[in-house]
């Protein structure tokens, strides 16, 4: 990405420093987004890490002095956690300040923090599709958001300048940006994102409810799948669990058609009709096609992984 002469913000807050807040930060330093970085975490742990890999210009254990001043704050934290983390610090907030997100879920974080958010202050709820399983502020990565969606859901009374600037900002991050309403954008993650991650812990949590061998099999003998299963199953439990109950009537109704295709395929195993799981396994396919041609995903054989020799 390209360097900016002069920085787009003068000074930005992230408030928590996992990974998505971690790289952000360093993709902002990449492109000289913000003349001044304060990050925030409440754990010593993590803010001594965070100082060790340099991602802030200053770091802070209370939010309301990162945001103090400020033009831009990102809360980056659980989405369950959005409306008692902002609550304390929403009077610190400067007039003409945008305040944004980087949650999964967009309902409940705008139930929650809407009404928080100051006359005078602009909230833009965003929501970067790009992650992996790992957290803490030692997994982010500056090239995390490169080439990945980031959509914007722009709330009534916004203007649209300000939808604008946000706008630039993720594509500064390297992110292409998408704008949907509230509403569509749950019922899609829901499919796209949450879904895939409950099937992974669930199938996860049955391979941990085996016993003896069975389990000790499966652990040493993990084919493709089953492996692909438990990276999703390793990602942060404490911001899925959030993200579950905070987009519960999306998540159950696509469970609930996912459920119903699933006993469908059961019936044709089961009858051994071999026509009609073959038909289901090719549009399958070609879903995983059109992944790769949208540029979502490599085209490389075992998902550009390097084989590992024993």
């Amino acid at each position: 990405m390209k360097r900016r002469e002069t920085a787009l913000f003068r000074r930005v807050a992230i408030i928590g420093l996992g990974l998505i807040g971690s790289s952000l930060a360093l993709s902002m330093r990449r492109g000289n987004l913000a003349g001044h970085i304060a990050g925030v975490s409440r754990g010593k742990a993590t803010r001594d890490k965070a100082a060790a890999l340099a991602l802030a210009d200053s770091l802070h254990e209370r939010a309301e002095e990162a945001v103090r001043d400020a033009d831009l704050v990102v809360l980056c934290v659980p989405v369950g956690a959005m409306g008692s983390v902002f609550a304390p610090i929403a009077s610190f907030v400067k007039e003409g300040a945008i305040v944004s997100d980087v949650g999964s879920v967009k309902g409940s974080v705008v139930e929650a923090l809407l009404p928080l958010v100051p006359s005078g202050v602009f909230f833009v709820p965003a929501h970067p599709v790009a992650g992996t399983e790992r957290s803490g502020p030692e997994a982010g990565f500056a090239e995390l958001f490169d080439g990945r969606w980031c959509i914007l859901t722009p709330l009534a009374g916004v203007p649209r300048g300000v939808v604008d600037r946000v706008r630039v900002f993720w594509e500064l991050c390297g992110s292409r940006v998408a704008e949907m309403d509230v509403a569509r954008h749950d019922r899609v993650l829901a499919l796209t994102s949450h879904l895939p991650h409950l099937v992974a812990y669930a199938m996860t949590d049955m391979a941990a409810s085996l016993e003896g061998g069975d389990r000790r099999d499966l652990v040493s003998y993990s084919a493709g799948g089953f492996r692909d299963f438990t990276r999703l199953a390793a990602s942060d439990p404490v911001m899925w669990r959030d993200i579950f109950l905070g987009n519960r009537e999306e998540s159950l109704a696509m469970l609930d058609r996912f459920l119903s295709h699933l006993a469908l395929l059961r019936d044709e195993v089961a009858g051994g009709d071999g026509e009609s799981l073959r038909g289901r396994f090719v549009r399958a396919r070609r879903v995983r096609e059109k992944i790769v041609l949208e540029g979502q995903e490599t085209g490389a054989v075992d998902f550009g992984r390097r084989s590992r020799s024993r």
